[in-house]
Formats: C-alpha cells, sequence, structure tokens
C-alpha cells in the first residue's frame, strides 16, 4: 500500500505545494527547520485541514478537496508518534499498550502483541510507569502503541529530535527493525542527514514549502547538487557486507567489491550495511597516495563537481564501492585538475565512519 499526497496550503509567506509517493518502508521527509516538513504530516493526519489537495492510502481516500472527502484524525487508522511519546503517565507500560489496541477497528488484524513487545525489546518494562523510563525506552512504547491500533501507515515528527546522542543510538536500531518487518508506510520527518542514512528507503527533499528532490537515499544523499543542510552535512550512502572481523579492533566490509575497514561493529559476518560517508571526511588524491595512516583508498572517476558561493566544492566521485562526495576546496580542485571523467582515488579514514553512520 502506497500512501500519496498531493497538498497546497498558505503559510503566511511559505506557501506549501507538494506532491510525493511512500512507499512501504521509512519514507523521510527532509530538510531544514520551516520547510514545511510538520505541516505536511499533520496534514496526513488529519490534524491540519490544507486548502486544497489529495491523500489517499492506497483505495483508501483520507482527503480529496475536488470531491469534497475530508476524514477527520480518528477515521484514518494512522499511528502517530511525536517529538515527546505523549504516554499516560498514570498507566504501566502494559496499558499503554493496550490503550493502543483500543483504537484497532473491528475486524483489523494489528500485529499481534507479543511480537511487537519482542521486536521493540520492551518485555521487560511492560510493569514499569512512564516516569521510570529514558527518553528512548519511551519512545519505543509510543511505537508500540502506534503499531497495536492496526494503522495503515505510521507517521513519525522528529521522534529523536529530543534524545541525546546515547539515547539515539539505542532506538535506531529498533526503527530498522520497523522498516524491515512491518510492511506498512512509515512517514518519517527529520533534519538530521545520519537519521536519513541509517533509516530511510525514500527520501523527499522539502525546500520553503515545496518538493526538490524525491528518490532512494543512495541516489539523492550521493547527489551534490541537494544539500538541504548545507555542505559541511553533505555525504553519501554505501552499501556493503559484513565479511572479517580483525584481531586489532577493526571490521572489513565488501562495497561492490571494494575492501572497507571500520571500527569493529557488533554485526556478524554477512550482515548487510549501509555506511555514511560524511563529504568533509574524504580526501581527493589524482595519483595513488603511498605513506598514508588512511586505510581506505578507493579509485574512481570524477562524475561532477558543484562549486558553491565560498571557497568550496563538492566533487562526486564514482567508484566500485558506490558514488562518494568529496568536500574540498576550489583551489584544490584547481590544483588537481579535476574535470568530468577524470580519474582519482577517494581516501577515507577508518575512524571516520562513526557508530551513527552505520545501519543495517
Amino acid at each position: 500500500m502506497k500512501l500519496a499526497v498531493a497538498l497546497h496550503q498558505p503559510l503566511g509567506a511559505l506557501a506549501l505545494d507538494v506532491a510525493f509517493t511512500a512507499p512501504p518502508g521509512v519514507t523521510v521527509l527532509f530538510g531544514r527547520s520551516g520547510s514545511g516538513k510538520t505541516t505536511v504530516v499533520n496534514a496526513v493526519a488529519g490534524l491540519l485541514k490544507p486548502a486544497r489537495g489529495r491523500i489517499a492510502l492506497g483505495e483508501h481516500v483520507l482527503q480529496d478537496s475536488d470531491r469534497g472527502i475530508w476524514l477527520p484524525a480518528h477515521r484514518r487508522r494512522l499511528g502517530y508518534v511525536f517529538q515527546d511519546a505523549r504516554l499516560f503517565p498514570h498507566l504501566s507500560v502494559h496499558q499503554n499498550l493496550l490503550y493502543g489496541r483500543r483504537f484497532a477497528p473491528r475486524g483489523a488484524q494489528p500485529e499481534p502483541e507479543a511480537r511487537v513487545i519482542e521486536m521493540l525489546g520492551i518485555g521487560p518494562l511492560l510493569d514499569r510507569r512512564p516516569g521510570a523510563l529514558s527518553g528512548g525506552e519511551r519512545q519505543r512504547v509510543a511505537l508500540g502503541r502506534a503499531l497495536l491500533s492496526a494503522p495503515r501507515a505510521i507517521l513519525a515528527d522528529e521522534p529523536l529530535a529530543a534524545l541525546d546522542e546515547a539515547r539515539k543510538a539505542e532506538i535506531l536500531p529498533y526503527f530498522e527493525r520497523l522498516r524491515d518487518e512491518v510492511a506498512i508506510p512509515i512517514l518519517y520527518v527529520s533534519h538530521s542527514a545520519a537519521e536519513v542514512a541509517r533509516l530511510a528507503t525514500t527520501v523527499v527533499v522539502l525546500q520553503d514549502g515545496r518538493v526538490i528532490r524525491q528518490g532512494t537515499t543512495e541516489d539523492v544523499l550521493s547527489d551534490p547538487s541537494v544539500t538541504p543542510l548545507g555542505a559541511r552535512a553533505a555525504g553519501a550512502i554505501l552499501s556493503a557486507r559484513v565479511i572479517a572481523h580483525h584481531h586489532d579492533g577493526l571490521t572489513e566490509l565488501d562495497a561492490g567489491g571494494a575492501r572497507l575497514l571500520l571500527p569493529r561493529t557488533l554485526h556478524p559476518i554477512g550482515t548487510p550495511l549501509r555506511l555514511r560517508i560524511a563529504a568533509q571526511e574524504v580526501i581527493v588524491s589524482r595519483a595513488r597516495p603511498e605513506g598514508l595512516s588512511a586505510l581506505n583508498i578507493l579509485p574512481g572517476t570524477v562524475e561532477q563537481i558543484r562549486s558553491g558561493d565560498g571557497p568550496g566544492a563538492l566533487v562526486s566521485i564514482r567508484t566500485k564501492a558506490g558514488t562518494v562526495l568529496a568536500r574540498i576546496t576550489r583551489r584544490s580542485a584547481a590544483a588537481l585538475a579535476l574535470s568530468e571523467g577524470v580519474d582519482c582515488h577517494a581516501v577515507i579514514k577508518s575512524v571516520a565512519i562513526a557508530p551513527e553512520d552505520i545501519g543495517r
């Protein structure tokens, strides 16, 4: 089932005018604060009635202004996970979960309670009250409550924004598992490139209320012309597979036939992974460098160079492992005589690949 969205809504100086499709998996609305992401999610949820638009989940039409259709929020069968978990403080975790099941329509088949509890790792928490949970634990419970309402889709409005890095690292694997095991669309709002890289199967980039790019995570994040958060946040996605864990604390990956080394991960051999390589952590060399401490050297060819208004440039390099972005100065690009089609090497330090940039 796909979620199809087309909306128009005046927002002061900003006119929201978007159209996109969210297939099963995680579709991330990505962009700066104020670009219209939360407004879109609230419109899908039925918390906002746009001036014009059409929203449909498969054959189920939630809004069609041309036909005079607008379902209120409680009839849309959508699960909503907010920045704050919004659990009932006087109820236990288990009672909060059961409250979600009350909203499952008669005849619907929600995810089995035991499976949801196991999938989200909240079995040990069932007898606790929300006040005794960490931020990450509360968000997992909120996610379980949403799943048990038998939703046709899940909406998540920056659910990790209020968490510190440790709590984000705790909950991200559960969102990955949800993405891989629950066959409904998940519309997820974020302005974190690392979250997008870890979770998204589809990315919709919003800027000033409009969609400027939509596609797979790899295609969108590897495009040097799409940098909604600025060049400092740019980075590309590589797909790889764990092939060895070495005694010196490094894990070896196979990425399209290229070998990559990174600090040891807990993923078993054979696990497919996605890596985000930050553009500012990539060095470009025309000849294969020698005498460097960096362990990852990928031969490739320059695909595109995008220069900004300042001294910097983003270079897109096609390698066996996938497309890599490098953030360098325009002076360096000129000194290396870089242009489309030129052979070069992308140099990546192993320790530059942070744990939060590694996902299933």
